[in-house]
């Protein structure tokens, strides 16, 4: 029987040699519409899944940040879950290989296996289930450090405390971001009370499906006008210009406080490499 950690090794080369196939047939269906620069860049981008998913090598050569966000059943021990994701995470750093991105912020001495202090992130959830669903993402630099978080109202956008003030946030960072997080994007979006609750909750949003739809009608209705209007911008596959410059937008909410409405917009660009497991305990 297999453990944990191998279990987790191949989750690691899953999410970073085989793009998601809904993702690689949305991509598809663009280059379709795309023309001139943008046309190409997206041949190039589909040429390059097809061959890290047979060769079994990473689609991007930064390999990311890795973020887990683990759902576990009453009574399980969280800190052996966490020791087995570090241990798959050397081996999956050697074996895969994964990029060495883990840096000490204080002598900017790499560690060389992708661990390290708060590294890689780990969420963890209990549920009331006897299953273990962990899942994988990850995030590469580029994007992330495109993302914004935004505390509204904010005069300079005319961004009140609304719905349509999230909307001029999420328009905002995008325009700002224009190419340089290699879109088509996949954007999340989370509102609330505090900044922390709002980046952890944006980027829960980016886990869904690509065509789910939001529960909440008004939510479902935010995620499709958004998307519009950013594909409006005109910026295109890697900037070039086009039709496309996100391919969703995924909304989740908090209750806020009085004072308080926080609006943080995480970004992922084509390479939205994630993974998930389910196993029963």
């Amino acid at each position: 029987m297999l453990k944990l950690r191998d279990i987790l090794v191949e989750l690691y080369r899953e999410a970073a040699t085989s793009l998601p196939f809904e993702i690689e047939n949305k991509l598809q269906k663009i280059s379709n519409i795309e023309k001139s620069n943008s046309k190409e860049a997206l041949k190039v981008i589909l040429e390059n899944i097809k061959m890290a998913r047979e060769f079994e090598k990473p689609i991007c050569q930064d390999t990311g940040v890795p973020i887990f966000f683990v759902k576990a059943p009453f009574g399980i021990s969280q800190t052996h879950i966490k020791n087995e994701i570090i241990k798959a995470t050397r081996i999956a750093t050697k074996n895969i290989p994964l990029r060495a991105n883990a840096v000490d912020v204080l002598t900017d001495k790499n560690s060389g296996d992708n661990t390290g202090i708060g590294f890689p992130i780990i969420y963890f959830d209990e549920i009331n289930s006897n299953k273990l669903i962990i899942e994988l993402m990850l995030k590469g630099s580029g994007s992330e450090n495109i993302g914004q978080i935004y505390k509204l109202p904010i005069q300079e956008i005319g961004a009140e405390r609304d719905l349509d003030g999230v909307r001029k946030c999420v328009l905002d960072a995008i325009y700002k971001a224009q190419g340089r997080g290699c879109p088509p994007y996949f954007i999340g979006i989370g509102i609330g009370a505090t900044k922390d609750q709002v980046t952890r909750l944006s980027k829960e949003q980016l886990l869904r499906d690509l065509q789910d739809k939001n529960k909440n009608s008004v939510l479902a209705n935010l995620e499709k006008n958004i998307l519009k209007d950013i594909n409006k911008l005109g910026i295109g596959p890697m900037g070039f210009g086009g039709k496309t410059t996100a391919l969703a937008v995924k909304i989740g909410i908090n209750h806020r406080h009085p004072a308080s409405y926080f609006v943080d917009v995480s970004l992922s660009c084509w390479t939205h490499r994630k993974a998930k497991i389910i196993l029963k305990i």
